[in-house]
């Protein structure tokens, strides 16, 4: 899928409406420097969490520990619950005709083993400082989550 595939809409009042929600996870997981998994996405470039869609037969959690696999090489376990992101005013077009709203579940991961590397959704995987975040192309609503992460709030945000 290239980038002209899928087109994301956040707060554009001119925006078709969704008419799908599709279960879907990222994954927050930091190495021992404190850095964060990051991938550039081929759809679009922009920089993001791992993560994808739920796939039938296989609980959320799964969902997500394979996703950060197969996106990145790298084998994680799932500790927790960032937040829920459901923002109705961020829907993602895709060329097909489907508009999907919002609906991602971001977790904590804790890192197991394995070595960043690339997929066909990724074209760049790394470990990313902190105060290197800013220099990185990345949707509002990805660095929301990431920021979320680092805070380690009590309760998961909701919203």
């Amino acid at each position: 899928m290239d980038s002209s595939d899928r087109i994301e809409h956040f707060n554009n009042p001119n925006a078709p409406k969704p008419n799908s929600i599709v279960v879907a996870v990222t994954v927050f997981v930091q190495d021992e420097h404190g850095r964060v998994l990051l991938i550039q996405r081929t759809d679009n470039g922009l920089w993001a969490l791992p993560g994808g869609a739920q796939d039938f037969g296989e609980y959320i959690a799964e969902t997500a520990v394979r996703e950060t696999r197969e996106e990145t090489g790298v084998e994680v376990e799932v500790t927790g619950v960032v937040g829920i992101y459901t923002n109705p005013n961020h829907v993602v077009e895709y060329s097909d005709g489907e508009v999907r709203q919002q609906f991602s579940i971001c977790f904590r991961g804790q890192y197991l083993s394995g070595e960043p590397t690339t997929s066909d959704e990724s074209s760049a995987v790394q470990w990313v400082r902190r105060d290197e975040l800013n220099e990185l192309a990345m949707h509002p609503s990805m660095r929301l989550r990431i920021e979320h992460g680092y805070e380690r709030r009590n309760e998961p945000y909701i919203g």
